[in-house]
């Protein structure tokens, strides 16, 4: 039984002194930075220019959807590669290749949905 629970007390050690580690990082930088406010410091920064108007902005749908396929592609991408190397190897054959339908079918079904809402357009 003790064998057991050494594997938890080093994982639990580690993260104890992650911990402290970061906790120090942050109790150090606020000591020893330097803190004189002054009314430009407090300003947003906007690339060297004065901020004019509000600070929100409102930012379209679409580009989250872009990000989402090429997430989605990302992860394709990510998945074949192993994939067709477990592929060739003896014995595996018939088991992979019914995985990959089954994953290719998910992202069938993603590319579907993003053609149907006419996301794949250029207009």
């Amino acid at each position: 039984m003790p064998d057991y629970f050494h594997g938890y007390s080093v994982v639990g050690l580690v993260a104890v002194v992650g911990v402290l580690f970061v906790g120090a990082a942050f109790s150090a930088g606020r000591l020893l930075r330097p803190v004189v406010p002054t009314r430009e410091k407090m300003l947003t920064y906007e690339c060297g220019v004065d901020p004019v108007g509000e600070g929100w902005a409102h930012t379209q749908v679409r580009y989250y959807v872009y990000a989402f396929l090429y997430v989605v592609f990302a992860v394709d991408s990510v998945f074949l590669f192993p994939w067709a190397t477990v592929f060739a190897a003896p014995g595996f054959g018939g088991i992979t290749l019914a995985e990959m339908f089954v994953f290719l079918g998910f992202l069938a079904v993603g590319l579907l949905y993003a053609y149907k809402k006419g996301v794949l357009e250029w207009t």
